[in-house]
């Protein structure tokens, strides 16, 4: 990762396509645009590649996971159980759409814990949303039969493991809906995007007409639409769209450099004393967008991390657990409940108690993790160069 790696001429080819009609829209303007439908064309293949039934698409993955909650009746006073490791974008969905986000400690799969789940339902609890980290996936086995006990919504957020899958489904294909992020370092780059997947239609139908501000999209014109609903304009550009199609036929490509790259790097980082890796729910599914590895000890990491940054070759590595944007333990501007505008009381209520609230569970998995983000652009000799040098200086560092 990320896609942006690869960018060539089959990009530049499909934007051209666009610049050429004049016709930057995704609707309407049936005649100029000459048959140019890029956004329609990643939709599609977007179901044709990762097996789901119905595929919208959306100005950015925040605006898919908003999307996805209100087509699946989400909102005001809704608990959604999501982890306490994941990207801010995750809980501000859940914010923008009234809802209460109950976020709850993680395991050694870096997702969501299913015993931390299974404590934190309510009679409020609406919506377990798990974010599939790093390329790899959460329990859903066990996330699913939670919310089948309580008849609970499971909504993915795959927005960080395009590509990745659980016993042969891809992910953000299993729950009620998923989502992925199209944005600059992802996997897959529209540059900006996102993209609801459904396999209920009732759902799908919503998606739509919420992203274009509760058009129908059952006019000979646009202007002839109805609004059944209310919407908002969460709608990709067809310049968007059109990178992402030239991208999205590059996945394989993309998850088969970053399988190897990632099994090669592995081998030498296994071999240092102590070391040990993420826990992945189902191997054969890990996209390989990251190694993620533990040291015994936050003691320990943080000697192997200072190593690392004076050896020069830190960079692409996180460290999650002192990250401003993926861990809460520096979600200060949630706990603090420093909103632009006033958020219910609900809302208020839960985030301040976020202040106390102790993740002790997840600051011992987090505070011992490193992910190493693994490059499409690297040789083979580059990587064993890479992990012999990790090796190298890890070990001079620990021993």
């Amino acid at each position: 990762m990320p896609g942006f790696e690869f960018f060539g001429e089959e990009e530049r080819k499909e934007v051209n396509e666009v610049l050429e009609t004049g016709i930057l829209m995704r609707y309407g303007f049936d005649g100029p645009r000459k048959g140019i439908w890029k956004s329609k064309e990643l939709e599609q293949a977007v179901c044709d590649t990762f097996g789901t039934k119905y595929a919208q698409l959306t100005s950015s993955g925040t605006a898919a996971l908003t999307t996805a909650m209100a087509a699946l009746g989400v909102g005001a006073g809704d608990e959604v159980i999501m982890p306490a490791f994941t990207f801010v974008a995750s809980f501000e969905a859940i914010l923008s759409m009234g809802a209460v986000p109950v976020l709850v400690d993680i395991d050694e799969t870096l997702t969501l814990s299913p015993a931390a789940v299974k404590a934190a339902v309510t009679s409020r609890t609406k919506c377990i949303m798990p974010v599939h980290m790093c390329g790899s996936m959460a329990d859903l086995d066990a996330l699913k039969a939670i919310c089948d006990e309580h008849n609970l919504i499971l909504l993915e957020d795959a927005c960080q493991s395009i590509g990745g899958s659980y016993k042969g489904k891809a992910l953000g294909t299993i729950g009620h809906a998923g989502t992925f992020s199209f944005d600059f370092v992802k996997t897959i780059t529209c540059g900006e995007g996102g993209v609801v997947m459904t396999n209920n239609q009732e759902v799908y139908t919503k998606a739509d007409a919420f992203t274009d501000h509760g058009h129908d999209h059952l006019g000979i014109d646009r202007g002839a639409d109805l609004h059944p609903m209310l919407g908002y304009n969460f709608r990709i550009s067809e310049l968007h769209a059109a990178v992402g199609l030239a991208q999205i036929r590059k996945l394989a490509t993309f998850l088969a450099i970053q399988k190897k790259n990632n099994h090669i790097l592995r081998t030498y980082i296994e071999q240092l004393p102590g070391i040990s890796f993420r826990v992945v729910p189902d191997p054969a599914g890990d996209s390989g967008s990251f190694l993620t590895w533990f040291l015994p000890s936050k003691e320990k990491m943080e000697i192997a991390i200072d190593a690392l940054k004076a050896a020069g070759i830190f960079a692409g590595n996180f460290y999650w657990f002192a990250n401003n944007w993926h861990y809460i333990k520096k979600w200060d501007h949630l706990k603090n409940v420093n909103s632009l505008y006033p958020l219910n009381e609900a809302q208020q209520t839960a985030l301040v108690k976020l202040q106390t609230t102790s993740f002790e569970a997840s600051d011992a998995i987090m505070s011992r993790c490193v992910s190493t983000a693994i490059s499409l652009i690297w040789t083979e000799e580059q990587v064993h160069a890479k992990g012999a040098q990790f090796l190298k200086v890890l070990k001079e560092a620990l021993s």
